[in-house]
């Protein structure tokens, strides 16, 4: 059949059904299918996540948090869950279970060895039993302590260390920087494994990401022993970025150790032009207490290579005759208990006259806040040191939550205007101070591996006491805004920032 068209030419019709529309391609088809499975496999992992969570989450906030976004936005909160969701570091304490015997054999030597060392009693801390459970070591005399103000001083004293080694230097740092310092480090290391001293060099992999391979390889022909910290390693770790080992800890021969804030860089002496004064504090301590230090390298090193390396577990009174008390407290999201938050706890309940804080991080959780607010209340002088300048702007912003929260009861806040300030130091009445790696924040307290050393000496804590107020006339008094009277962008990023506090 033809028809016409108005030109008068003939035009073929087809059958009726060639008119029809025709269907939508099968690829089409096969990619909103694909799509579809795609969104019902993330909301039932979201599911099955926010039942984990609310199971194994530290907190009822947290459970919350969670279980809400990852019903709600499962695409963005379920992987971040398995990354940063975790409560506890699976494998690192498991990890010495195959050589059980040999580490309490390790434990009982130490031990026994350190007795004549220890503090059986303080009558200044009625709690003594229980910050010695909490520490799993007591204060333990015969140390000799020199506190170290910034980075020149603190690297000086590391490097004369290294010099003197004789037997063994035990090195680990979060950060590393392939810069000048780093290399001075770097050399310093080799000289010693050259010299016959053994080395062993830890550091952690996403702190010391740009570290390159030939700063590595160098240390290796040189005979120095160095790993990274191998957070990821294991089945049930593989995602686990967010344990990080946070520690600085330099032991020489088993007798002299370092602890404090400063990583290895140019910027921890002040050379960043953008940074200016890096304030730190490290200290260097002489005497039994360093054996203790030794330990928390042995277990970091055992769980990054599975060795243990022959040490000396001779403990030794400081040559110079000093009496310091002083404990080193481990710190680890593998603890039973929440080390940090109960030790910080303990502090703040035992001062009569003072708490003074240094911290670039001042995040603190309810219990901390609670401690702090009933300090002040009767009558301690508290007072809080904060960078004016922070290098985590949303860490700054949380800040200015938690000291607005804290305004009203008699605490006083400083910004410190004379650089950054990166030291971790708290000061408790005159004779109680902790120098260490530890922030005022969630990642200290539950997520990183830390180690703070505790003192109680009065004539230390008067060095503390006058490093702190050359601190603060550095500082401006700062008197925290009351939130609701600033302007409403700024009260929705504080806001904002403060619900990220458990990730900070």
């Amino acid at each position: 059949m033809t028809t016409q068209s108005p030109d008068g030419r003939s035009l073929a019709q087809g059958p009726p059904e060639a008119a029809a529309v025709p269907p939508k391609p099968r690829r089409a088809h096969r990619l909103w299918g694909r799509v579809s499975l795609v969104v019902l496999l993330f909301h039932v992992l979201g599911l099955l996540s926010s039942m984990h969570a609310v199971i194994n989450s530290r907190s009822a906030q947290g459970a919350i948090a969670w279980g809400v976004s990852l019903n709600t936005f499962p695409y963005v909160a379920v992987p971040a869950y398995w990354v940063l969701g975790r409560r506890s570091f699976q494998g690192y304490v498991e990890a010495w279970r195959d050589r059980e015997e040999e580490v309490e054999e390790l434990h009982t030597t130490m031990r026994s060895r350190l007795a004549p060392f220890v503090v059986d009693s303080v009558e200044r801390i009625p709690d003594y039993e229980a910050l010695k459970r909490l520490s799993r070591t007591p204060y333990l005399r015969g140390n000799d302590v020199d506190l170290l103000i910034d980075g020149a001083a603190t690297f000086d004293s590391i490097f004369a260390g290294l010099a003197q080694a004789q037997q063994y230097a035990l090195v680990e740092f979060y950060i590393v920087h392939d810069d000048g310092l780093g290399r001075r480090l770097q050399a310093a290391m080799a000289d010693c494994a050259r010299r016959g001293v053994e080395v062993y060099f830890l550091y952690d992999e996403v702190g010391s990401h740009n570290l390159p391979g030939s700063y590595l390889s160098a240390l290796e022909a040189a005979g120095v022993r160095q790993s990274k910290f191998n957070t990821t390693q294991g089945a049930h770790n593989r995602f686990q970025i967010n344990f990080r080992n946070h520690r600085k800890i330099v032991v020489v021969d088993g007798q002299v150790a370092w602890i404090g804030g400063h990583n290895v860089g140019d910027e921890y002496l002040g050379l960043d032009p953008e940074v200016g004064h890096w304030r730190d504090t490290h200290v260097r301590i002489e005497g039994p207490a360093a054996q203790v230090a030794q330990t928390v390298f042995l277990a970091d090193w055992y769980w990054a290579t599975r060795t243990v390396p022959s040490l000396e577990w001779q403990p030794r009174a400081a040559p110079g005759g000093g009496d310091v008390m002083a404990m080193v407290l481990p710190i680890a999201p593998t603890d039973r208990l929440e080390t940090a938050e109960l030790f910080f706890i303990h502090a703040l309940n035992a001062a009569r006259e003072r708490i003074w804080i240094a911290t670039p991080y001042f995040v603190p959780d309810e219990a901390v806040m609670a401690a702090l607010r009933l300090a002040a209340m009767r009558g301690v002088d508290v007072r809080v040191i904060v960078p004016d300048k922070s290098d985590n702007l949303v860490s700054d912003l949380a800040t200015r939550w938690f000291a607005s929260e804290l305004a009203g009861v008699g605490i006083r806040f400083y910004r410190y205007n004379d650089g950054f300030p990166h030291q971790k130091v708290v000061l408790v009445d005159g004779d109680i101070a902790s120098v260490g790696t530890a922030n005022f924040d969630n990642r200290s307290f539950r997520l990183q591996f830390e180690v703070n050393a505790v003192f109680y000496d009065a004539p230390f804590g008067r060095k503390v006491e006058a490093m702190l107020v050359e601190d603060m006339a550095r500082s401006a008094a700062w008197e925290p805004e009351v939130l609701s009277e600033e302007p409403l962008p700024k009260r929705l990023a504080v806001s904002v920032a403060r619900l990220t506090a458990p990730l900070l």
